[in-house]
């Protein structure tokens, strides 16, 4: 990949990655202090729906997605803006990154509207405003972005991460969007990996039913960036050195755009 500081480098980090094996915190600290301009954005549903639980909150899903009450937004909230973020600022911090935790919610970020009552308080991106990530980026930090909207005037959100991802991706102008998932890469209708993918051939592999649950939503948002000019990976995060291999131009995973 091209190297230098200009355009940034965003992650895409799921809960189900983050294992012993894993070196994607490592990377995106070294890729800082190397000049690069990573920003993070990460997930949560397993620590969500461990939380409900507990709580013994209803906890249902409508076409993938997860139906989000009052009492259930409060702890989505808890868990992505508090545990997962701060967990993810201090990991990056104890490898010396200036790791900033953020949430769509910060200076009108991300801007979502409810569209199906099905789902409750779960957003639709109407739109989003990437200043606050630029400057914070300018300025040599690590932007760890959780993936809450604001409905105008003063209602949170519940949106897909994945989704978050490829419009913030498209919005700061990203050299690269890499997806972090537990396998390696868009699997074939025969279960074997896709080195490149585009928009005919992820149509066809939908009909088939071999595209399906929570890929969709990474390979849609990946085509979205690669149509605003990015460069877009999906690969197995659990394997050491994943972000550093695609950032240095290594043909892992399934590319997208470029």
């Amino acid at each position: 990949m091209s190297g230098g500081p200009g355009r940034p480098v965003v992650v895409k980090i799921g809960g189900s990655t983050l294992g012993e094996e894993d070196t994607s915190l490592d990377d995106i600290a070294r890729l800082a202090s190397e000049g690069r301009r990573p920003l993070v954005v990460h997930g949560g549903g397993a620590l969500i729906t461990d939380w409900l639980d507990r709580l013994g909150i209803a906890s249902e899903f409508v076409e993938g997605l997860r139906s989000t009450s009052a009492e259930a937004l409060e702890v989505v909230i808890g868990v992505l803006r508090g545990a997962v973020n701060a967990r993810l600022v201090s990991e990056l911090a104890r490898r010396g990154a200036r790791a900033v935790g953020v949430s769509g919610l910060d200076d009108g970020t991300l801007i979502a509207e409810r569209y199906d009552e099905r789902l409750g308080y779960v957003g639709r991106l109407t739109s989003v405003d990437p200043a606050h990530l630029r400057r914070l980026l300018a300025s040599g930090c690590v932007p760890v972005l959780a993936p809450i909207a604001l409905e105008r005037p003063a209602q949170p959100l519940n949106v897909n991460a994945d989704t978050v991802a490829g419009e913030v991706a498209r919005a700061v102008g990203a050299e690269l969007l890499i997806f972090l998932t537990d396998v390696d890469g868009v699997l074939d209708e025969h279960g074997e990996p896709l080195p490149r993918l585009d928009a005919e051939r992820a149509a066809s592999l939908r009909e088939a039913g071999a595209l399906a649950g929570g890929m969709l939503p990474k390979v849609d948002a990946s085509l979205r960036a690669a149509d605003g000019g990015s460069i877009a990976v999906i690969a197995n995060g659990r394997r050491r050195g994943t972000v550093r291999e695609i950032v240095s131009g290594a043909r892992t995973g399934t590319r997208l755009g470029g």
